[in-house]
């Protein structure tokens, strides 16, 4: 990787770029799905990912392949550099400063080296116990749309032409099911997983397929209820989209666009003193956690809101410079392009136990899927179809569906006036259970 990646930026030289940078991605991915104990689908590919960005004078362009021969590299750099010299100058743009690169390409245990080992025949029986389980729950579990159980192994490698290198390997593995219940005519599906770095740390598949099939069951007998504005609770899965949504509006491009409902409110109170956002991508084994950023700067913790007030934003060395700001490391690669993402993102725990919390809302919404992507990142304006159940006296009462909760992003995390103990860092953006003081419920 870094012979090719080296030989690569010195033809880029040798064509006249004035800086450039190569982003190389080698991963194989395989997954086996059954529905009802039978095999629908056993899939396993290769690929690698070629990437040059490449800079003449303030002006660059971007090119990639998935050809590694010769020929096709070399038609790579000259398009890159035949691009840039045909594009407009950006003041701000061009590589980090040499200074800023990573010193040190630390070892995050990103990588699962015996945990690949496994025989499709090992691999569909997996996903057949988590179905079984699943379908053994209760008689009214009567259908499945599958398991799945994949598993993807990568490396990744990254250079510039002022001298860095890094690389590193990366493991998943995962497991899915999800089952139908019915009663009474009405049919209702839900889901559930585990995903991780290593193999060992997968969830047992009977669990897994237990979960889901309370999930589904849990679902029956669902109805609307009339239009009114109450206590909300969002689970942990559906709390991270508030998160995740959060980080999307404080990431650079929208900000320098003014496309984004956080200008101009650093350093400012935009949620409630109990919430503290974070994201960390040097934690061991975390699925979101990598050694230097889609420019060669070195990861780090950043803390994004620090109890309500607005610390930080999430910038690569592009948007940093449009914002008169530095780089918080959080560039990454998307094809040609640099662009911004989190790695492993997190709103922190409380002290409170979800049964509290539901235990503390007379008449209000306990919301378990959310639909669709109702989120204007311009004003913070929120609406999204919602799937749960109706908390009456602090006590769950019945299944809930085609309802729509709304309001307005900002206000909403201002108005979070609960914060559970159960965070699980479980994917590549967690919450723990949140409950958020009131919210409109559109329903009949």
């Amino acid at each position: 990787m870094r012979e090719l990646l080296t030989g690569l930026l010195e033809r880029a030289r040798q064509r006249a770029a004035t800086e450039a940078d190569a982003y190389l991605v080698e991963e194989q991915h395989s997954s086996v799905q059954v529905r009802l104990g039978k095999v629908e689908t056993v899939t396993h590919s290769r690929e690698q990912r070629l990437a040059l960005r490449g800079f003449a004078g303030k002006a660059s362009a971007s090119a990639s392949t998935s050809d590694l021969s010769r020929e096709s590299v070399e038609r790579l750099v000259d398009e890159a550099v035949g691009l840039a010299r045909l594009t407009a100058p950006d003041p701000v743009a061009g590589l980090p400063d040499p200074g800023e690169c990573a010193s040190t390409v630390p070892d995050l245990a990103l990588e699962d080296p015996g945990g690949h080992g496994l025989t499709p025949e090992e691999k569909i029986a997996i996903a057949r116990q988590a179905e079984t389980a699943a379908l053994e729950v209760d008689p009214r579990i009567t259908n499945s749309e599958g398991a799945e159980f994949f598993e993807r192994r990568a490396r990744y490698a990254y250079a510039t032409s002022h001298g860095f290198f890094g690389s590193y390997p990366t493991s998943s593995f995962g497991l899915t099911v999800s089952p139908v219940a019915s009663a009474n005519g009405e049919m209702q599906r839900d889901s559930w997983y585990t995903f991780t770095r290593k193999r060992a740390r997968l969830d047992a598949p009977e669990d897994v397929g237990r979960i889901a099939g309370r999930r589904a069951l849990r679902r029956l007998g669902a109805r609307q209820v009339k239009t009114c504005e109450v206590p909300v609770i969002f689970d942990p899965e559906t709390a991270a989209s508030l998160v995740r949504a959060l980080a999307g509006a404080a990431s650079g491009p929208g900000l320098y666009r003014g496309t984004s409902f956080l200008l101009d409110r650093l350093g400012t109170r935009i949620a409630a003193p109990a919430v503290t956002v974070v994201d960390n991508g040097t934690l061991p084994e975390a699925l979101g956690s990598r050694p230097f950023d889609g420019e060669g700067l070195a990861i780090g913790k950043t803390v994004l809101v620090n109890a309500g007030t607005l610390e930080s934003y999430l910038l690569d060395t592009y948007s940093g410079r449009k914002l008169g700001l530095a780089s918080t490391h959080h560039a990454a690669r998307d094809g040609g392009g640099v662009g911004v993402a989190t790695t492993n993102l997190y709103l922190a725990a409380g002290e409170t136990s979800p049964q509290d919390l539901i235990g503390s809302v007379k008449s209000g919404l306990y919301v378990t899927e959310l639909i669709g992507f109702g989120i204007n990142m311009v004003t913070g304006d929120y609406s999204r179809g919602a799937v749960g159940q109706w908390i009456e006296n602090g006590e769950v009462a019945y299944p809930v569906e085609e309802v729509t909760v709304a309001g307005n992003l900002l206000q909403m995390f201002q108005a979070i006036d609960g914060v559970g103990n159960d965070l699980v860092l479980r994917d590549r953006t967690s919450a723990p259970t949140l409950r958020i003081a009131r919210m409109v419920v559109a329903g009949n």
